[in-house]
């Protein structure tokens, strides 16, 4: 088949960024073109979300705008807007083919009938691959481990949209985890829908834990870092875990409110001193931690006694980080035929405290390492000027760092010294080779 050129893009989490990496690596192995800009593409991937009002606006908008620059380019749709939502999707101008979650796998071969769905291992240095969804390829490879969610979360469309726990093999990741690590890879990320159920539905309730130890025993990964985990799939001694420095001292770990009476309605299996010992716990076994968390602001029913419960807990366990959600009705959802919807404006005036909430909480975390020493994976450069390259990266315990270099810092992992602190993350100067900087 003649070599197209084809353009990814990726809108929402990071299990869709491990997607559309797959499809990339997929489709570079069959000699087939990534382009920068999908003006310049003969295919487009859009990898859509639904999780939020928002999302689904971007994938229409996006759609449309991709179709205008490049009318003559075949836009194929995926992911769980092009799932729950169809017929909506189907009407954007521009919409082409139409690929549910079920077909994910193996949309490539949509593209080219001759494409081998096997993951391959780069025979050259992937890391001079420029553009991956239109930027810099990240030096951080997102592995999808498990798709799927059995949790009935009443505001969440995912578990409709992708349907029931499914596993990965532990050995299939394993195996590429270590191809990604020999191809110069200085980091894996652990993604999956529902992370913290891994190997449940293979009969392992300690999964996750196994997969882990498995990949620090048996890759030369130089650093591990696990995406987004359900506090009710964890218990203290998975923090054990963290004695192998290269398990990265950083967790996601999702609240959504700090008020019981709303998590009830929420049907999310945790409550307020569940978590507080998860946190302690983690914290007790795993220095530094950066713990960051997720929450949604104005779910039906919340009151302002609710509201300022939630405030009150997010403060009491000083996250470093808050993703913070409007609540947006998803049709389809039990929350989305509840009683009590929180007016628009009540649910903006929310978000707009706890974003505020937020950029505090990461400010002091932040604060707490001026004058400390860590190490930094960069990234990509985000300018320069006479003090050299200015780089960006991210620390051991995700840490948003930025500082001057030589322009050959892309895809090292070098000491530095942290100091003036922002909300959005830190400044940091790079340490002399005879300070350790290369580590």
């Amino acid at each position: 088949m003649v070599p197209m050129k084809v353009y990814l893009h990726s809108i929402g989490c990071r299990l869709n960024q491990s997607e559309i990496e797959t499809m990339a690596r997929q489709l570079m192995a069959a000699g087939h073109e990534l382009v920068p800009a999908p003006e310049q593409a003969d295919k487009v991937v859009v990898n859509t979300c639904a999780v939020t009002r928002e999302a689904a606006r971007d994938a229409r908008s996006t759609t449309r705008r991709i179709h205008r620059d490049n009318p003559s380019a075949e836009i194929l749709l995926t992911g769980c807007y092009a799932t729950v939502a169809p017929q909506e999707l189907a009407r954007v101008e521009g919409a082409g083919r139409l690929v549910p979650n079920r077909e994910k796998a193996t949309l490539v071969q949509l593209i080219d009938p001759s494409v081998s769905l096997e993951l391959p291992v780069f025979d050259r240095e992937p890391l001079l691959r420029e553009f991956l969804a239109g930027e810099m390829s990240n030096t951080r490879a997102f592995v999808k481990v498990q798709d799927g969610c059995d949790n009935r979360c009443t505001f969440c469309i995912t578990t409709v949209a992708r349907g029931p726990g499914q596993s990965r093999r532990l050995g299939d990741v394993v195996s590429e985890i270590q191809a990604l690590a020999a191809a110069g890879y200085q980091e894996a990320v652990l993604t999956g829908v529902h992370l913290g159920s891994y190997g449940h539905d293979l009969n392992n309730p300690h999964g996750l834990r196994d997969l882990v130890a498995a990949i620090l025993q048996h890759t030369d990964m130089p650093r591990l870092r696990l995406s987004s985990l359900e506090p009710w799939d964890i218990d203290g001694d998975f923090f054990e875990l963290w004695q192998n420095p290269r398990l990265l001292p950083h967790l996601h770990l999702p609240l959504q409110s700090g008020s019981d009476r709303i998590l009830r309605l929420m049907a999310r299996r945790t409550r307020r001193d569940n978590f507080r010992g998860l946190v302690a716990a983690a914290r007790a076994q795993i220095p530094g931690l950066n713990l960051s968390t997720d929450l949604i602001a104005g779910f039906p029913g919340e009151t302002e006694a609710d509201f300022q419960d939630t405030l009150d807990f997010v403060q009491e366990i000083a996250f470093a980080r808050l993703h913070v959600f409007t609540y947006s009705a998803r049709p389809g959802t039990a929350a989305a035929r509840m009683g009590d919807q929180v007016p628009k404006a009540v649910r903006k005036e929310r978000t707009r405290a706890l974003i505020a909430l937020g950029e505090r909480l990461s400010l002091a975390f932040h604060g707490e390492h001026e004058g400390k020493r860590a190490r930094a994976l960069w990234e990509m450069p985000v300018g320069a000027n006479g003090q050299g390259m200015r780089w960006q990266g991210y620390t051991d315990n995700y840490i948003r760092v930025t500082a001057y270099g030589p322009t050959d810092l892309f895809n090292r992992v070098t000491a530095v010294r942290l100091h003036t602190a922002r909300p959005d993350g830190m400044e940091a100067t790079l340490l002399p080779a005879e300070d350790g900087a290369t580590l």
